[in-house]
């Protein structure tokens, strides 16, 4: 079973994968700190990634957008429709760019 765990002062619960998505969908948004904009496409966000150092990913799986850094390991998975880009893809994102994004309340 997989899922995300969902943590209230009250107790917590795991709810399911397509079930987080929908809770999460249109509830946040992605900032880049330096401009204050918010990320509203992949075509954005790519130009952003690339002044990072990130550059795009062709690799066998044609289901996701990748990037990756040849600096680390570390490699950003995005689903194609950016209607489905949630607070998980964007907190990843946060994680990997510390002090360059930052994810908010919409």
């Amino acid at each position: 079973m997989s899922g995300v765990w969902v943590f209230k002062k009250d107790g917590f619960r795991l709810m399911e994968n397509r079930q987080a998505e929908r809770c999460s969908l249109n509830k946040k948004v992605l900032v880049y700190l330096a401009s204050g904009e918010v990320v509203s496409s992949y075509s954005s966000l790519e130009e952003i990634l690339s002044n990072l150092g990130w550059e795009r990913y062709y690799g066998r799986d044609l289901q996701f957008y990748q990037f990756h850094k040849h600096s680390s390991t570390d490699l950003i998975s995005l689903p194609l429709n950016f209607s489905k880009f949630s607070s998980v893809h964007m907190y990843d994102i946060v994680i990997k760019n510390p002090n360059v994004f930052h994810v908010r309340d919409k």
